[in-house]
């Protein structure tokens, strides 16, 4: 199964958070805006919540995958707090980082926390403790971006080796000592992003500056990771966000959906990744249950130590099959329909060779007729200019 590329800009867009709130970060603090249902209608001014506890500004901000209102954010202070909307207020704080974090991703129920960090360390904690379960000195392997690989118990990095090529390597959740294996990409310098579609087992890497997306399978055997294409555009991509699975075109094959933020155009480009496939069918080998919208936990039994699976969803019902029945024209006496001057009725375009060339041929006639004519009223206005200027010079007008 290889999905293809296709862009689209007729896309309705969603929101990966609960009950429809999206996070900014603004300086030291974090701001919560509610989307009103049926999406904006005009510009909001004021935030739902802001949240402020960090002593420098805020760089990342990640929901927690499976409860209701946890929040994430991590500041260039080092730290990274933990914010329980119900109450405003953050209620854990992660203090083990010695450098900027650069990166934050959860595992699929949210019981684990990787980072990467500029201290070139790769870090798997627990989130509501904060201890350091698993550490890895990268410093072969400079590591930027860090992503969970779903169920496999495996971890993805992106960075830089010690030749300055951009590389991506795969980890063993349970032991950092050494990455199962790492693999360069090129030698361009811009940041390489990680996204990973565990219902379908692709990995997707998109450069800063590229204007390109590779896309891979994963597999738990070697060799783990098989290339499969390549989605290449002239624009080169500043950032990307990805459409969650419950958004995506289930009638179209489509299944991974990116938002492409254009640099030189400044605009957001949809790009759909399709499954070229004519079915008439729900295709469910490429639409797995998968997470939905609601929350599996809440704040409290979260922060008391339970973890739970997301509550998967089926996206059948999102499938629409597509209508063949044929539209037929009522019977209508023919009319005039004018338009600026032209019967548009009496314009058909035509349909064969020879239809085009009769038309062509009568579309000279009249330009040869049209130049005659207005070559005769240039000389009918010459000789009534003439006939002025005699009219003014006469001797029984002085």
């Amino acid at each position: 199964m290889r999905p293809w590329p296709d862009q689209t800009s007729s896309q309705k867009a969603s929101h990966r958070a609960f009950g429809g709130r999206i996070m900014e970060s603004k300086e030291m603090t974090v701001r919560i805006w509610e989307i009103p249902e049926g999406g904006l209608k005009r510009n909001m001014t004021e935030a739902l919540l802001e949240l402020h506890g960090h002593s420098r500004r805020v760089g990342l901000v990640e929901w927690h995958p499976t409860t209701n209102n946890i929040l994430f954010s991590a500041g260039y202070d080092y730290k990274v707090l933990i914010w329980n909307l119900d109450v405003g207020e953050p209620v854990k704080m992660i203090d083990c980082h010695s450098d900027v974090i650069l990166c934050m991703s959860f595992n699929t129920d949210g019981s684990l926390l990787a980072t990467t960090c500029k201290d070139k360390k790769l870090r798997v904690i627990e989130p509501r403790s904060g201890r350091v379960l698993q550490e890895a000195s990268c410093k072969n392997h400079r590591v930027n971006r860090v992503v969970f690989l779903g169920n496999m118990k495996r971890l993805l990095t992106t960075g830089v080796s010690r030749w300055n090529t951009r590389q991506i390597a795969l980890w063993d959740q349970e032991d950092l000592s050494m990455p199962l294996i790492e693999e360069e990409i090129d030698g361009l310098s811009g940041l390489l992003f990680p996204f990973y579609d565990a219902d379908t087992h692709m990995l997707y890497l998109a450069g800063k500056g590229d204007g390109n997306i590779r896309y891979y399978e994963i597999s738990t055997e070697k060799p783990y990771l098989s290339y499969l294409m390549e989605f290449r555009s002239p624009a080169p991509q500043k950032g990307l966000g990805v459409m969650p699975k419950h958004g995506l075109d289930v009638s179209a094959c489509e299944v991974f959906r990116f938002y492409k933020l254009v640099t030189l155009k400044g605009l957001i480009e949809p790009i759909s990744m399709i499954v070229p496939r004519r079915s008439d069918s729900y295709q469910e080998d490429i639409y797995p249950m998968t997470p939905g919208t609601e929350p599996a936990l809440t704040p409290d039994e979260w922060l008391g130590g339970i973890n739970r699976d997301p509550v998967l969803m089926s996206l059948k019902e999102g499938y629409k099959k597509s209508s063949k029945m044929v539209f037929k024209a009522p019977i209508k006496e023919k009319k005039s329909v004018v338009v600026n001057g032209i019967d548009l009725l009496e314009n058909v375009p035509p349909r064969t060779e020879n239809e085009l060339l009769r038309m062509f041929f009568r579309q000279q006639d009249e330009i040869r007729r049209l130049k005659e004519e207005l070559a005769q009223k240039d000389i009918r206005i010459r000789q009534l200019q003439l006939e002025l200027k005699n009219l003014r010079n006469s001797p029984k007008n002085c």
